[in-house]
């Protein structure tokens, strides 16, 4: 078994994942091959899992490369982790322009314009890449970490036609957030729940107790009450949201807060201080991973590096593959009447089977109506957006900008055509939009 991880510079996110591999001792010995485009950071992440294999008697091989095509080489898995453009300087773009015209962020990478650009840059990597998976490793799975997690996984199943998996970790922590913030932990342990929809925006569609009690009232009870406002004031777009439609997202408030047109309104600036929401948000935490890496780098890469398995899901996907442990975990695959109420050909967050057989999805049949109505808003984007990079024309970028929730709710169309023309002239190194 040979274990690739593209965009290694992401040292904790390799951390997670390969050390979660290492910790496995019933996979055997296997090689885990290093690939990024930053040999600095790829050589941290070279030491460090170097020292988590040693220190914990793991069976893992450990390589790194400065060649994309030698590290896929006969490849079983394929992890893809990249940030295509970095924080400097197309986050910043992402960021400055739309401002420009009076559109604030809190994220911007998964809907929004600072989605459509960065699936944009994305994908014509994602085209390089799957040439030589097809030619050196053609069996391999390609599970996929990087966002836009929807519009991504539509073109790498539609387009790409390469064997994948896109993997979130938004819906094993929406439980027990939710729990946390209501002091409700004594239900975590034994609770039962279902989840489906679209990444970052999947729904809690049921919640019960051991004994099949429905926890929903509990919830929607304690949410109401007083004495949990300041436990919340992290989360109150999503518990708005709870209220008005009915069920719990997964993805933070912080996210949601941009996939609609509700909750970020330059009209209503008063909204922003009620549901306390971040805006510039995912700059001001790359400025502080950046400036906090020099530290953090002299624990987890250079010092006596700790190990304890993780909540992600990418190596006991791989380990229920390999043993044939069946594991039942959630990804994004294309719908295929396994959310009926949803578009086939779009990209769903549904339950799925790993075990020797590969992957399964399960269907879940329909989502609540209102659940779906609202997944449907972000759907138009991401499958716009697949046929604006298949297609590489200006208009069609323009078209799933124009549909886009939050973007559609502040500016005019002439003002979102020329915002979009913007940020498609000075990132054009990183597309190929005409």
């Amino acid at each position: 078994m040979k274990v690739t991880f593209v965009g290694a510079g992401s040292t904790v996110f390799a951390k997670n994942i390969l050390g979660d591999l290492i910790l496995m001792d019933d996979l055997g010995e296997f090689e885990i091959a290093l690939y990024d485009i930053d040999f600095n950071r790829l050589d941290e992440t070279y030491v460090m899992l170097n020292k988590i294999n040693h220190k914990y008697n793991g069976k893992a091989k450990i390589t790194k490369y400065h060649n994309r095509k030698e590290a896929f080489k006969n490849s079983t898995y394929i992890i893809n982790a990249i940030q295509v453009g970095g924080y400097e300087p197309c986050t910043v773009w992402d960021f400055e322009i739309p401002k420009k015209y009076g559109l604030r962020h809190t994220i911007a990478d998964t809907m929004g314009v600072g989605g459509i650009m960065r699936a944009l840059r994305t994908i014509p990597v994602l085209d390089s890449m799957a040439k030589e998976i097809k030619e050196v490793a053609p069996n391999s799975l390609f599970i996929n970490l990087t966002n836009p997690m929807a519009m991504l996984t539509i073109y790498i199943e539609k387009v790409l036609k390469l064997k994948t998996i896109g993997l979130c970790h938004s819906v094993q922590v929406c439980v027990k957030g939710l729990f946390e913030t209501l002091d409700m932990m004594d239900y975590y342990d034994t609770c039962t729940w279902e989840i489906a929809g679209i990444n970052h925006q999947a729904w809690l569609l049921k919640i019960q107790d051991q004994n099949g009690t429905d926890l929903y009232p509990e919830i929607k009870k304690r949410s109401l009450d007083s004495k949990y406002d300041s436990n919340k004031q992290w989360d109150l777009v999503r518990h708005d949201m709870m209220h008005r439609f009915g069920y719990y997202i997964t993805e933070s408030s912080e996210h949601n807060a941009e996939y609609s047109n509700w909750y970020i309104k330059s009209k209503y600036p008063e909204l922003i201080k009620k549901y306390n929401i971040p805006l510039d948000e995912y700059p001001r935490r790359c400025v502080e991973q950046i400036k906090d890496w020099d530290e953090l780098k002299k624990e987890i890469v250079y010092g006596d590096v700790i190990h304890n398995m993780s909540n992600e899901y990418a190596a006991k996907i791989i380990r229920a593959i390999e043993l044939n442990d069946p594991f039942v975990f959630h990804g994004n695959v294309l719908n295929n009447d396994l959310i009926k109420n949803l578009p086939n050909n779009c990209s769903v967050e549904v339950p799925c089977v790993a075990d020797k057989n590969g992957i399964r999805p399960i269907s879940v049949e329909n989502l609540p109506e209102i659940c779906a109505a609202i997944n449907r808003t972000n759907i138009n984007v991401q499958t716009l957006l697949v046929e604006a990079a298949i297609s590489k024309q200006r208009e069609d970028v323009y078209k799933a900008a124009y549909l886009d929730m939050h973007t559609s709710s502040e500016l005019s169309l002439d003002d979102i055509k020329n915002m979009m023309d913007e940020l498609l002239d000075i990132q054009s190194d990183y597309h190929d939009i005409k």
